[in-house]
């Protein structure tokens, strides 16, 4: 049994399957992944909650099935979040410096973070990140952290997440209803995209795409911070619809087509081919177009790339990409994707694989856990930094009482 204050556990409810992943941080900040739990997911709808009693008992499931494996009792979690309503954009706060010395302090610091941070947001809508990128101080940009300079104005650059706070509560009160604390909300790309990508990755400049059952997230790093982030209410399970409609077969069908025979290209071996239906109850024998199931497939995974190059070139963020594309979530299992998304995107493109996380081999190789790891790993440096502030405090306290004593 691990001690409860080292477990961090990252829950991930979405539209095909809730995840639940435990981590274990050691004492020398080694974050290693000791459980998971999963369960098909039938509450969800375009990475938002539709049916709270049915998504309730998936979590259920999932939590379970984590803590059995990990051998912990699970009493919170970091919790992913998604959907169509989420928007990223950047934003610039403005803050001068009052001190008669002009040295930047860390409250300055505050101050101006706060200050990027209080934009003109529809009232029902909550600020999940505001992402600091870099501070300027009297124009000079560039700079990580101002504390200890001197100037008369300070600046920062944020990527703030937000989205409806009425939507992003659904999901929360779900996990509440089982008796679980939600340590904080994470957006789903964002946590991908710390399981995938390494420092490294994050100055060349790179797109992770994190393609789902019902949506799909995307962020791009660029020398080393958040540049742009988004969401398509687009995924996995729009290729199943998309079979079912354009083979006339039904939806259940359709789905076990596109795991046994889909993919994202179509080749010139494949005219000509057909897959056999079996006749089951109620539903005839059918034979299908290999080629027919295949281009649906193709048309529909093109346009996922497309929208989101158009998003990319629209924003700028273009620019930025010297490192290529990872693609993670369940839809990177398709094949052939990769090489539908580095023609539609013109740069490299791997299977994103999660780095600097030790444990379960099962779980760390598969592209549909890279969020729930994510999650755990945003929870570690969460964990690290109140970790910090707590030492940071005792030692204050400690040099104080040292001082009393003496006087």
């Amino acid at each position: 049994m691990f001690e409860n204050s080292s477990i961090i556990v990252g829950l991930e409810v979405g539209t095909s399957k809730v995840c639940a992943v435990v981590g274990e941080l050691s004492a020398d900040g080694a974050l290693n992944i000791v459980g998971l739990g999963q369960s098909k997911s039938r509450g969800v709808r375009k990475g938002e909650i539709s049916d709270a009693p049915k998504a309730e008992e998936d979590i259920r499931h999932a939590i379970v099935e984590a803590e059995q494996m990990a051998d912990v009792e699970i009493r919170s979690a970091y919790l992913g979040v998604t959907g169509g309503h989420l928007r990223g954009f950047n934003n610039r706060g403005v803050h001068p410096v009052v001190s008669a010395d002009r040295e930047i302090s860390e409250d300055d610091v505050q101050d101006v973070i706060k200050n990027a941070k209080t934009i003109n947001l529809p009232a029902q809508n909550h600020v999940i990140h505001a992402i600091r990128q870099h501070f300027l101080v009297d124009g000079q940009d560039g700079i990580g952290n101002p504390v200890g300079m001197l100037g008369s104005r300070v600046e920062v650059d944020v990527h703030v997440v937000h989205g409806s706070l009425n939507r992003l509560q659904n999901a929360i009160r779900c996990v509440k209803g089982l008796q679980l604390e939600v340590d904080d909300i994470v957006f789903n790309g964002l946590a991908s995209s710390l399981a995938l990508l390494t420092n490294e990755q994050k100055e060349l400049g790179s797109l992770v795409i994190d393609v789902g059952g019902g949506t799909t997230d995307y962020v791009v790093y660029g020398n080393g911070i958040i540049k742009h982030t988004g969401v398509l209410a687009v995924g996995g399970d729009h290729v199943s619809n998309d079979l079912a409609y354009g083979l006339k077969v039904p939806l259940g069908r359709a789905e076990r087509l596109k795991l046994e025979h889909g993919s994202a290209m179509v080749e010139e071996a494949d005219k000509g081919q057909t897959v056999m239906l079996p006749n089951e109850v109620g539903i005839p024998a059918k034979v299908i177009s290999l080629e027919n199931l295949r281009r649906i497939m193709s048309l529909r995974c093109e346009e996922i790339f497309q929208l989101i190059a158009q998003d990319l070139d629209h924003t700028g963020a273009l620019d930025y990409l010297r490192g290529g594309v990872f693609l993670c979530g369940g839809g990177a299992r398709i094949p052939q994707i990769a090489r539908l998304a580095e023609q539609v995107l013109q740069m490299p493109v791997t299977l994103g694989k999660t780095n600097s996380i030790s444990g379960l081999k099962s779980a760390l190789d598969q592209p549909e856990f890279a969020t729930a790891i994510g999650l755990v790993k945003f929870g570690s440096f969460q964990h690290r930094k109140k970790a910090a502030r707590a030492s940071l405090t005792e030692g204050i306290k400690s040099t104080l009482g040292q001082i009393f004593k003496r006087s």
